[in-house]
Parts: C-alpha cells; sequence; structure tokens
C-alpha cells in the first residue's frame, strides 16, 4: 500500500515537472532570477563611467538609471497574464533570449540614447522572466510544505542578487570597461536558455476567453504614470511640478479604468475577486509596506554611511553585507518558521522585529558605531526577509494554480510600487526634518550658502567647500547634525509603518493549511503511463 502511494506521488511529482526534478527546476528558475536582480542594482557604481564615457545630459542620465525599474514595473502584469494564456515556459525563454539580445547591446552603447533604449529592452526581458518564475515555481511544487521550502530559497537568492550587484559591478570596473556590467549577462543566458528549454516545464491558466489586449496595455500604461510620478516625487522633484501630477494623474485614470473594465469581464485579464480574500489582500498590503520600508531605510543609510561617516562606496557596501546575510538565513529558515508559527505571527513578528531594529538604529549618530549598526542591520535583515517570505508564500498559495502568472505579477508589481513609494516618502519625511536645522541659518554663514546647504547633505558639503575656513567647517558640521536628526525622524516614522503592517498582517490565516493535492489511483497511473 505504501508503495503504491509513494509511485502515485512520485507520478504527480514527475507530471508537475514535466519530467523534470523540481529541485533543479529550482536552480534553474533562481538562476534567472539572481540575473534580473543583479541588474537592477548592477549599474549604480557604474555611473560616473558611463557619464565621463558617453557625456550624457542630466535628462539622459537620470533616464539611464530609472527605465530599467519603470519598464520593468509597468509590464509585469502584461507579461504575467500573457503567461497564463500562451506558456509561462515559452514567454521565461523569451524573456532569456531578449535579455541576452539587451545586455549587448547596453554593453557596446555609444551613446545615452543607444543605453537608454537598451536599459528599456532590460525592463522588457525583466518583466517576463520576474512573474514566470513564480508562476512556474507554483506548479512544479503543488505541495505547500515543499513550495514554501522552494520560496524560501527564492527570495534568499533575490537578496543575493541586490546585494551582489554593487560589489559586482565594482569588480569588474576595477578591471575593464562600464559595459562589462553587462557583457556578464551573456554567457548565463545562453546557458539559461537550452537548459531552461530542456528541463522547465510548460504551463498554462485555462485559457477560457480572449486574452484583454487593451486591458492588459491599461494596466501598463496605467502603471507606468504612477511609478513615474512616484519616482519624481522620490527624486526630489516639486509636487505641484506638471511633470509630476500630470503622470499620476493619467496613471491613476487608466488603473481605475483598468479596474472597472475587469470587473466588467466575463474573462477578465486579471481575476480581482482574488483581494476578495483576505489572505492575498493582506500579504499584498504586507509586501507593500515592507518593501517601503526597506528601501528607503536602505537609501538613506547609505547617504549616511558616505556622508556622514566618510565611507568609500565599497566600505558601504560592505557595511550593509549584514543585512543581505541576514535575509538569507531568514529566506532559508523560513518554511520551518511557516509550518511552526503560521503565517498570522510569522509576518507580525516580522513588522515587530523589523521595527525594532529601525528603533535601535535611531541610536547611530555622528560617530561610527560599528556594534550598534551590525545589530541593527542584522535584525533589519532577518526581519524584513521573513515578513515578505510570509506574505510571498501566501499570496501564491491563496491564488489559483490557473492564475498563477497574474497573482506572481501583482506580487512583483507591489513590491515594485513599495519600493519607489518608500523612496518617495521616506525621502519627503528626511528632507522635511533636514531643512529646518539650517533654515534658521548658521552663525559666521551666509544666508543664501545656508538657504543652499538646506537642499541636500551632499549640496550642504559643496557649498561649505566653496566657503572654506571656520564658515565651511561650522556649515559641514550643522548639515551632518541636521542630517542625522532627520534620519532619527525618518527611522521613527518608518518603525510606525512597520506597526501599521504587523496589525494588517493580523487578518492572515493562524496556521498554514496545505490543500490536499489530488493523487491519481492505481489504475489511473498505469493508463496516464501506457498513453504517454
Amino acid at each position: 500500500m505504501s508503495g503504491t502511494t509513494t509511485a502515485a506521488t512520485a507520478l504527480r511529482r514527475r507530471a508537475a515537472g514535466a519530467g523534470a526534478n523540481r529541485w533543479v527546476v529550482l536552480v534553474v528558475l533562481c538562476v534567472s532570477l539572481l540575473l534580473v536582480a543583479v541588474d537592477a542594482t548592477v549599474l549604480h557604481v557604474a555611473v560616473p563611467a558611463v557619464t565621463e564615457d558617453l557625456r550624457p545630459g542630466a535628462i539622459e542620465l537620470l533616464w539611464i538609471v530609472d527605465i530599467y525599474p519603470l519598464v520593468c514595473a509597468s509590464l509585469l502584469i502584461l507579461f504575467g497574464t500573457l503567461g497564463d494564456r500562451v506558456g509561462r515556459r515559452r514567454i521565461l525563454l523569451l524573456g532569456y533570449a531578449l535579455f541576452g539580445v539587451a545586455s549587448a547591446l547596453a554593453a557596446l552603447a555609444d551613446s545615452g540614447q543607444l543605453l537608454i533604449v537598451a536599459r528599456a529592452l532590460l525592463g522588457v526581458g525583466g518583466a517576463m522572466i520576474m512573474p514566470a518564475t513564480l508562476s512556474i515555481l507554483r506548479q512544479v511544487f503543488p505541495d505547500r510544505r515543499e513550495r514554501a521550502m522552494a520560496i524560501g530559497i527564492w527570495s534568499a537568492v533575490a537578496a543575493v542578487g541586490a546585494a551582489v550587484g554593487p560589489l559586482l559591478g565594482g569588480f569588474l570596473l576595477e578591471h575593464f570597461w562600464w559595459g562589462s556590467v553587462f557583457l556578464v549577462n551573456i554567457p548565463l543566458m545562453l546557458v539559461s536558455l537550452p537548459v531552461g528549454r530542456l528541463l522547465l516545464p510548460e504551463s498554462k491558466g485555462d485559457g477560457r476567453g480572449p486574452w484583454d489586449v487593451v486591458g492588459a496595455l491599461m494596466a501598463a500604461g496605467g502603471l507606468f504614470g504612477v511609478v513615474l510620478g512616484v519616482k519624481r516625487l522620490g527624486g526630489g522633484e516639486p509636487v505641484a511640478s506638471v511633470f509630476t501630477v500630470l503622470p499620476l494623474v493619467v496613471g491613476a485614470a487608466l488603473l481605475v479604468a483598468f479596474v472597472r473594465r475587469q470587473r466588467r469581464r466575463t474573462h477578465p485579464l486579471v481575476d480581482l475577486e482574488m483581494f476578495r480574500r483576505p489572505a492575498f489582500s493582506t500579504s499584498v498590503g504586507c509586501i507593500v509596506l515592507a518593501m517601503l520600508a526597506l528601501v528607503g531605510l536602505e537609501l538613506i543609510a547609505a547617504q549616511y554611511l558616505q556622508l556622514v561617516l566618510g565611507l568609500s562606496p565599497l566600505e558601504t557596501g560592505l557595511r550593509l553585507l549584514p543585512l543581505t546575510f541576514a535575509a538569507m538565513a531568514a529566506g532559508l529558515a523560513g518554511a520551518r518558521m511557516l509550518r511552526r508559527f503560521g503565517p498570522r505571527r510569522m509576518v507580525c513578528a516580522g513588522f515587530c522585529l523589523t521595527a525594532f531594529a529601525v528603533v535601535l538604529l535611531t541610536a547611530m549618530g555622528r560617530a561610527d558605531n560599528c556594534a550598534l549598526m551590525l545589530s541593527g542591520f542584522v535584525l533589519l535583515g532577518f526581519g524584513l526577509e521573513t515578513t515578505l517570505f510570509g506574505a510571498y508564500e501566501s499570496m501564491l498559495s491563496e491564488a489559483p494554480q490557473e492564475q498563477a502568472g497574474g497573482a506572481a505579477a501583482i506580487g512583483e508589481t507591489s513590491y515594485q510600487l513599495g519600493a519607489g513609494i518608500g523612496i518617495a516618502l521616506l525621502g519627503s519625511v528626511m528632507n522635511a526634518a533636514y531643512a529646518p536645522g539650517l533654515a534658521g541659518g548658521v552663525p559666521g554663514v551666509p544666508g543664501p550658502a545656508s538657504a543652499a546647504a538646506g537642499h541636500s547633505l551632499g549640496e550642504a558639503y559643496e557649498v561649505a567647500a566653496q566657503l572654506g575656513g571656520p564658515a565651511g567647517v561650522a556649515l559641514r558640521r550643522a548639515a551632518g547634525d541636521a542630517f542625522v536628526h532627520g534620519l532619527h525622524v525618518t527611522l521613527v516614522v518608518s518603525a510606525g509603518l512597520l506597526l501599521l503592517g504587523a496589525v494588517m498582517a493580523l487578518r492572515l490565516p493562524r496556521v498554514m493549511q496545505c490543500e490536499a493535492v489530488a493523487v491519481p489511483a492505481p489504475r489511473d497511473a498505469v493508463e496516464s503511463r501506457v498513453s504517454v
């Protein structure tokens, strides 16, 4: 009897994996994710070299950096739902090919405009790859316990990719030219494409009704406008600027129209009924809040480490590595924690631990306290990854398998929106707390110089260098004190948002409910084997 059950279970798993070992499939998917995650951050350290070589204007440079995440976030729903229709493996393999071609184009770009086009194509490839990896993972691991372990490994790889990007970029720039940060993608894609074609299983949704092309374009246009407006706010652009307000308004209008269109359609592009499930909608909200805190804090922490403590970019990256290692540990231990504590307690505890770490970091001042930062960053990384793991796993398990691509796209979109909103919101809080420290003037410093220094700490240091002498020293000290005060205020606001996430997480299920997976009877198993 046990032998029959074991054979039937093996048959089910083999059918889910289309003949491939599911753990080998996970390795292929994680390599895909690693490339996309690395490419999102690898260019940051190469910006000075790109500027020196291509001489782009200020607007061109901004688009070179921002076009990749902007395009990627805008197209996630489009390609996630398209994969449900035409095949998730097919979309993933096309994403591999496009990512490789775009990487070569970016590496060989001889102008800012061509690099922008190449980065946009990389964003399209990333949007094809990201939701496909999660939706295929949803199919290959029908057992929730194993799927939780797979998602933990998947999320740990994402954390590694985000941290490795700047370090890999710095290493390549020391030995090669800036285009090498893109060329590194090509050999990996040349391997991933045939391996993925051979090993990855094909899967689709139920295929009922035509694919809503108009709805997909409305979602893409709406997300593009909203993300663009949020990024401009995060970049310090005036709130009342027409180039900020117009994208936000048009984007929001398109998204509202998209939602209304989906509600009217018999076969919607995205099943909005998923949001009626408390576990799904709560998980999406938790992802947004967690990313809102993480990205804003990382940005401000990097400025603190470099401008206040005077660390180099490489030293800054090394100081932030404990956060990444802690996130990896949380991802790898996530499946066991989820089984023991359940989604509600796990996500809630993750938020609370992160809030505690944020409050702990308010003890940072003008002096370098390595032990304090190490403790804070370790707790911060472990808590946030615990939160993200529990939220992603609950969201993906709550979605029907035929809607896996759309659900994965919603999760990735909420991730990107949370990151953009975090930069805009916490950056605004930081500026609002920093500027008053210099608005009243600094003794011995001319009023116009103090006003200019109130824009940012980097600008304050530039003004101080131009002044020189005692006035420059006084301005530099006052600006540093104002920045540390703003950092403390921002950390307190972040802690409040994280505690709000902990309250929200109380709507998640108390226990990890493992759905029963249909196992074919012995006769069915024999018949299916004969038919094959």
